[in-house]
C-alpha cells in the first residue's frame, strides 16, 4: 500500500511491474523515487531510532530543514506524536538502508556513513547537553540511540562519559540495553563503547538479576581495561557494591579504596562504602565518626540512620533517614529520597503500627518513579515488622517473600528478613521461632557481615548471648539489648490491647 500510495504522489500510474521486486529492490526504487536531497536525509536517519525535524537535519549535515519536512510526509515514515522524537522508519527498512546494494548514482562510500554516523553522534549530544535541566526521558533516549552508534561504529565515548554519570546519578535505572550486536561483529568486548554500554547494561539489569550475575558482568568490564579512567571507577564502584551485596565484604572493600584513592566523581560514594563496611563489621563509632565527613555526595543523613536503628534508638534513625529523605529531594534525586523513605518505613515499622502504615504508603508511592529492588524488599518487610505479633499469615508472606530475595542475591535483605522474624517471634514469645530465626542468623552472617544481628536478636528475645559478640555498640551492650528489649514488650502491650 505505501509503494502504491508513493507512486501516485508522482502523478504515475502504478503498474505491476512496480511491485515484482523483493524487498532490498523496493526500496532502491523507492530512493529512486525520492529528491536527491531527500534520499540523502533517508539515509542519514536511518542510523536513527527516531528523529524530529531538527535532528535529521543536523545528522544530514544541512542547514535547512525543507528536506526533512518533506521526507516526513512520505508514507514510509512512521509517526507517533507522542514519542520523545515524534519520527521513525520500520527497522527493516532502516537495515536494509544500510546494507542493500544501492544502484543510485549519488549512493553512499563507507566514508560517507562515517560521517554521517559521527554527525549523528554530536546532533544527540547536542540535544541532551543543551535540554533543560532534569530532563531525564530525554537523556535515557539520547543515550540508548548513542550508545548503538558508538558500539557499532567505534566512536570515542566523549559526552558520553558525562551523560552516562547523570545516567547513574539517581539510582533510577531505566532500562537501557541496546540491540544486540550485528551477528558478523566478532564477540566479546573491544572497545571503549563495548564496555560502556555493557557497564551501563549490567547497571540497569541488576535490579532484575542475580547480584552475582552483575558482579560477574562488571568483572568482565574493569578487567578488559578499556575504559577511560573516570568511567572505569564507575564499573569498580559498582562492582564494589554488588561484591558487598553478595556478602564478598574484602573484595569490596579494596574496590572502594581504589575508587577513594582514585579522588574522582565517585569517590564520596565510595568513603560512604567504606562506612557502610564498617557498619557491616559493627564497628559503628567508626561509621558514625565517617559520616561526619561525609557530606550530602556521601548521603551522610542515611549512613547515621543505619547506625541508629541498629542501635534500637528507631525515633534518631527515623529523623535521620527522614533528612536523608528531605536532602534528596531538595537536589531532585528521586532515588535517593525513595531509599532513605523506605527506610525510614522500615524503621518505624518497628514501633507504633499505625505510624508504620503512613510511612510505607509514602515509601510505595515514591517507589514507583524508580527502580530499587533492595528498597523494594525493605518495604515488603517493613509491612511484616507492622504486622508482627499477629495471626494474619505473616510467616506465609515471609516466605514468599524469602523466595524472592533468593533468587535476586542480596544476602543482606534475606538476614534482614529473618531478623523481622525474630521480632516476630519474640512479641509472640514463641521460643521455638526465636531459636530457629538465630540459628538462620547465624548461618547468613559472619563477624563482618551483619553479625551484629544475632546479638539483636538475642537482645529482643531477653536471651543471653552465645559467646562474646564482636560489635562496638554507641553506648554499650546492655543500653542497645534494652532498648530492643523495649520495643518487643512495647509491641505486646500494643497487641494486647487491640
Amino acid at each position: 500500500m505505501r509503494r502504491f500510495l508513493e507512486i501516485r504522489r508522482t502523478g504515475r500510474t502504478p503498474q505491476p511491474a512496480d511491485f515484482d521486486h523483493d524487498f532490498p529492490a523496493l526500496i532502491a526504487r523507492t530512493l529512486s523515487d525520492l529528491t536527491p536531497d531527500e534520499r540523502h536525509v533517508l539515509r542519514s536517519v536511518s542510523l536513527l531510532d527516531a528523529f524530529d525535524l531538527p535532528l535529521a537535519t543536523r545528522t544530514a549535515g544541512m542547514t535547512q530543514e525543507a528536506a526533512a519536512m518533506r521526507l516526513t510526509e512520505r508514507p514510509f515514515i512512521r509517526e507517533d506524536a507522542f514519542g520523545l522524537w515524534p519520527f521513525h522508519l520500520h527497522s527493516l527498512i532502516r537495515s536494509t538502508l544500510r546494507n542493500a546494494d544501492d544502484q543510485t548514482d549519488d549512493r553512499w562510500s563507507p566514508c560517507d556513513w562515517d560521517h554521517a554516523t559521527r554527525r549523528a553522534f554530536g546532533a544527540l549530544g547536542e540535544q541532551w547537553s543543551t535540554a533543560p535541566a532534569q530532563n531525564r526521558m530525554l537523556l535515557v533516549g539520547c543515550l540508548h540511540q548513542a550508545l548503538v552508534l558508538a558500539r557499532d561504529f567505534r566512536l570515542d565515548l566523549d559526552w558520553l562519559t558525562e551523560a552516562a554519570f547523570h545516567y547513574v546519578s539517581d539510582s533510577i535505572w531505566e532500562p537501557l540495553a541496546p540491540p544486540a550486536r550485528d551477528e558478523s561483529a566478532a564477540a566479546g568486548l573491544q572497545t571503549a563503547a563495548d564496555a560502556l554500554v555493557e557497564t551501563l547494561s549490567a547497571l540497569a539489569r541488576r535490579q532484575h538479576e542475580n547480584r552475582a550475575r552483575t558482579a560477574e558482568r562488571l568483572a568482565t568490564v574493569t578487567e578488559a581495561g578499556l575504559l577511560p579512567p573516570a568511567v572505569h571507577d564507575m564499573a569498580v564502584y559498582y562492582l564494589a557494591k554488588a561484591q558487598r551485596d553478595l556478602g564478598r565484604t574484602e573484595q569490596s572493600r579494596r574496590g572502594m579504596q581504589h575508587v577513594v584513592a582514585g579522588g574522582g566523581r565517585l569517590a564520596p560514594n565510595a568513603r560512604r562504602g567504606l562506612a557502610h563496611l564498617s557498619r557491616l563489621a559493627g564497628d559503628f563509632p567508626t561509621t558514625l565518626e565517617a559520616a561526619e565527613n561525609l557530606g550530602w555526595a556521601g548521603r551522610h543523613h542515611r549512613v547515621r540512620g543505619d547506625v541508629w536503628w541498629a542501635q534500637g534508638d528507631m525515633t534518631r534513625g527515623a529523623q535521620a533517614f527522614q533528612a536523608a529523605r528531605q536532602e534528596g529531594e531538595e537536589h531532585g534525586k528521586k532515588g535517593e529520597a525513595a531509599m532513605s523513605q523506605a527506610m525510614r518505613a522500615f524503621t518505624l515499622a518497628f514501633t507504633d503500627p499505625a505510624v508504620a502504615d503512613d510511612e510505607i504508603d509514602l515509601a510505595e508511592h515514591l517507589l514507583t518513579a524508580v527502580d530499587l529492588r533492595a528498597a523494594t524488599f525493605g518495604v515488603r518487610i517493613a509491612t511484616l515488622l507492622r504486622d508482627a505479633g499477629t495471626h494474619t499469615g505473616l510467616e506465609d508472606r515471609a516466605q514468599v517473600l524469602q523466595a524472592e530475595i533468593s533468587t535476586s542475591g542480596l544476602a543482606f535483605t534475606h538476614a534482614k528478613l529473618e531478623l523481622a522474624l525474630a521480632f516476630h517471634h519474640a512479641v509472640r514469645d514463641h521460643q521455638e521461632g526465636i531459636t530457629t530465626s538465630i540459628r538462620r542468623l547465624h548461618e547468613l552472617t559472619r563477624e563482618d557481615y551483619y553479625a551484629y544481628y544475632v546479638d539483636i536478636a538475642h537482645f529482643m528475645a531477653d536471651l543471653p548471648l552465645d559467646g562474646p559478640s564482636s560489635a562496638h555498640w554507641i553506648d554499650g551492650q546492655q543500653a542497645t539489648r534494652d532498648r530492643w528489649r523495649a520495643l518487643v514488650t512495647a509491641r505486646r502491650d500494643h497487641r494486647g490491647t487491640t
